[in-house]
């Protein structure tokens, strides 16, 4: 029930000031009720006991309240609405392609650079309902952990069960970048982005960065790369020879110039994150960067609910009528 009010509009809601002759009907007919009385003076009250009857001899004043009540309900033009939309994008296809070699466990980021990559690039999904999304990962080779998708669920799922140490490890950046290229060089999109992400130097695959980024620039793919990575040294983690875990500093060594390049090559941009902050910025600028056109339109449909409130007018009115000529007919 409170639902169906929740929906409910009026066309003419101006007609509802009409309530106010209710409280002055009752004020109207207060007074003359008591005007009508008189007294008598009697010897005793045998004979003058009130019927059952002289105890709702005010029903019918209330029917007529109530149903005027309903009418000007129904006058005001109550309606419900029914809404919908129509949504049509022109999406932008992104293949996000992470480094998930052994250096990216450094804990300069928190928990460390594989986790914070994946916790803000998944944020960075979320907030893209409207885009097909793929994820390719590499170290030493290169493989597609999830192709374009518009199920942004099942990508989130992949996401959750990457990490270091289910492909060879190395930093085969060619290969990373040229396997996200394979995907969407056939995309029918109008923007195609790759965001490559890595915190090291090309050392392993048979692809040279820079000849991946030629290859971008000829299926028309814009690259963003991000440099992950504090400066100086990170403490890494390692097993010693017992199994334990020991950190050592490691020197962070990232091939900005190369990055730089495969971006400008690409039509993208270079980022440096060196903490968790600077890395969500930088997935908030490209979100600002790569906006998807959306054309939303809304229809709305009315239903007039007027009849309801006029019927409940008649009845009461009805049945105040029948009463004051029959039953009530010698006590109003």
């Amino acid at each position: 029930m409170f639902s169906f009010w929740n929906e409910i509009t009026f066309a003419n809601p101006n007609f509802f000031w009409l309530l106010l002759l209710l409280p002055m009907m009752l004020i109207w007919y207060v007074l003359r009720i008591k005007k009508q009385q008189g007294s008598v003076k009697v010897s005793t009250l045998t004979g003058f006991e009130s019927s059952l009857f002289s105890y709702f001899r005010h029903s019918t004043f209330a029917l007529r309240l109530i149903a005027l009540a309903a009418l000007i309900t129904a006058i005001a033009r109550p309606q419900t609405s029914l809404s919908w939309q129509d949504v049509t994008t022109e999406g932008i296809d992104i293949v996000i392609s992470m480094d998930i070699s052994g250096s990216m466990l450094a804990e300069d980021f928190k928990p460390n650079r594989l986790e914070a990559s994946k916790n803000i690039a998944m944020e960075f999904i979320r907030n893209r309902p409207y885009d097909r999304m793929g994820l390719v990962i590499f170290g030493g080779e290169s493989f597609t952990q999830c192709p374009l998708t518009s199920d942004h669920d099942v990508l989130l799922n992949l996401f959750g069960g990457v990490q270091n140490g289910i492909i060879e490890d190395g930093t085969a950046i060619g290969m990373g970048l040229a396997t996200a290229v394979n995907r969407l060089k056939d995309s029918q999109a109008t923007s195609k982005v790759i965001i490559l992400l890595t915190d090291g130097v090309n050392n392993a695959g048979s692809i040279p960065p820079l000849t991946a980024a030629e290859i971008a620039r000829e299926f028309g793919v814009r690259v963003y790369t991000i440099g992950i990575g504090t400066t100086g040294t990170a403490p890494t983690p390692y097993k010693d020879q017992f199994g334990r875990t020991q950190y050592q500093d490691v020197p962070v060594r990232i091939d900005e110039e190369t990055m730089a390049q495969i971006s400008e090559m690409a039509d993208g941009k270079y980022f440096r994150a060196k903490n968790n902050k600077e890395l969500e910025q930088i997935y908030v600028e490209i979100d600002k960067l790569e906006k998807s056109k959306i054309n939303v339109t809304d229809y709305r449909k009315k239903g007039e609910q007027f009849l309801p409130f006029a019927l409940i007018a008649a009845l009461l009115l009805g049945i105040e009528f029948l009463l004051t000529k029959t039953i009530f007919r010698t006590v109003v």
